[in-house]
Parts: C-alpha cells; structure tokens; sequence
C-alpha cells in the first residue's frame, strides 16, 4: 500500500486554535498527523506559519479559502500557498444565497479560469462539497456532477467529503471511483447512527471508512484529511480518537 499522509482540517479545531494557534499546530504534530489543512491561519502572516509548520514537522497539505476570496484576490491566495509549501487550494463552501441553478452556471466559468491560474502557478484548485450540492439540476445531473464534468480536470479537481455524501444518500465510494483521476484530498468522516446523524469519530459511527482507505490508492489520493465539524467530546478528544483508529488501519502511520 502506497504511504498516504493524513492531515487533520484546523476548522475542526478552531477554538484551539484561536486561543493558541502555535500551540495547537504543536498538539497536532504530537498526535502523529503528517499535516494540516488551514482553514484561516490565526491571524498570522503566512510566513510565521511556514516557520511553526517547519519546527514542528508538519506540512501544509492544503487551504481552504471562500469563493470571495478566490474571485477578490487569487494571485494573493497562490503567493500564500507557495510560501506555506502548500499545492492545493479548496473553495469550501457556498453560502445559501448562492446555490441557485443559475449560481451553479456563474460558478462554472470562474472555477474555468481560476483553475487554469492556479495550474499555471503549479497549484491545484478543488472544489468540497457538502450535501446540498446532491441536488439535482433541470437537466438531472446534481450540481456537483454539473460542476467536475463542467469544468476541464485538468484545472478543477475533487475533495470529496464522505460524511456529506453519505448524509445525502450516496455512495462515497462510488464517488471516487467515478473521479478517480481527480481525487487528491478526501475528508475523512463518520456520522453517528442515530436518528440525528451527527458528526462523529472515524471507526464510532455508520460510514464505511475501511471501504474508502481501500480504493485510494488505485484512485491517487494524495492526502486523507481528517475533519469533525463539531463533537460531543472535545475537539481534541476527537481527532485523537481519529488518528489512533487510522494508525490502526494505515499501519505506516505508528511511527
């Protein structure tokens, strides 16, 4: 099996990290994760943030940046993961306001164009998903499949999120397989088997987590990244629970 590092999504702990960012990136790296996925960046320059990443021994495996961040000031966001070492970029999510059909058609051509950008700098821009975007269009395609067949795989590229699409209904697995060439980061996720289907710990709830480490391989996943929106426990308590049973599938993460 091919060594795939894992990461850990810092929105997951985003009140940790807004008392102490430094402290918490030091945590991470404690708890044997490889990296993380930003999510913001504690109010410091992008700079200070390569030097803990480096004193700690973590890498920067990717940003999640909003859509008007990405349409405001792109080659700002690109300088930023050049000097983070980072080669992903994510936009994450749509706001309510801009989930329309005719969003969806106004999102494709600037995913289009930010993509090649981002391409010709030797980043790689994807797009996450969420569970209203299993939604189904007027031509019968869910938005998500309108835009990866929209826009060219060579500048927009998949981070499927497998709680999402589990809570929608679909096969995460499936998902993969059909964009196998396009999955570079997947947020690994589980969801609790009660009647609320909350967030919960890898290998404690109802998704198939086994089934997705099995095909990523095959699908050239380059990073398995961890993210718990929010917790019955602590957010640490979590993500420590996450990274023992992943150590415990991926043996080449005991270290």
């Amino acid at each position: 099996m091919r060594t795939i590092p894992v990461a850990v999504q810092m929105y997951t702990l985003r009140d940790e990290s807004a008392e102490d960012f430094a402290g918490t990136l030091k945590k991470v790296a404690e708890l044997g994760f490889d990296g993380v996925e930003f999510a913001g960046y504690g109010g410091l320059d992008v700079k200070e943030v390569k030097a803990l990443l480096e004193e700690y021994g973590l890498k920067a495996a990717s940003s999640h940046v909003s859509l008007d961040a990405l349409q405001s000031d792109l080659a700002k966001v690109i300088e930023e993961q050049k000097v983070l070492g980072s080669k992903f970029i994510v936009c994450p999510f749509l706001m309510p306001d801009q989930r329309s059909e005719e969003d969806y058609k106004k999102l494709i051509p600037f995913l289009e164009k930010a993509g090649e950008e981002c391409r010709k700098e030797g980043i790689t821009l994807c797009y996450h998903n969420h569970d209203f975007e299993l939604d189904r269009l007027s031509d019968g395609r869910t938005a998500l499949e309108s835009i990866f067949d929209d826009v060219s795989p060579e500048n927009l590229e998949t981070e499927f999120d497998i709680y999402w699409l589990t809570k929608a209904g679909e096969s995460p697995v499936e998902w993969i397989k059909k964009y196998h060439n396009r999955t570079p980061l997947v947020h690994l996720k589980d969801m609790t088997t009660d009647d609320e289907k909350f967030f919960a710990e890898l290998g404690t709830g109802g998704v198939d987590i086994e089934a997705v480490l099995n095909i990523g391989d095959g699908a050239n996943v380059q990073w398995w990244i961890v993210e718990q929106d929010a917790s019955r426990k602590t957010p640490f308590e979590s993500v420590e629970i996450s990274i023992n049973y992943l150590k415990e599938k991926l043996p080449y993460l005991a270290k």
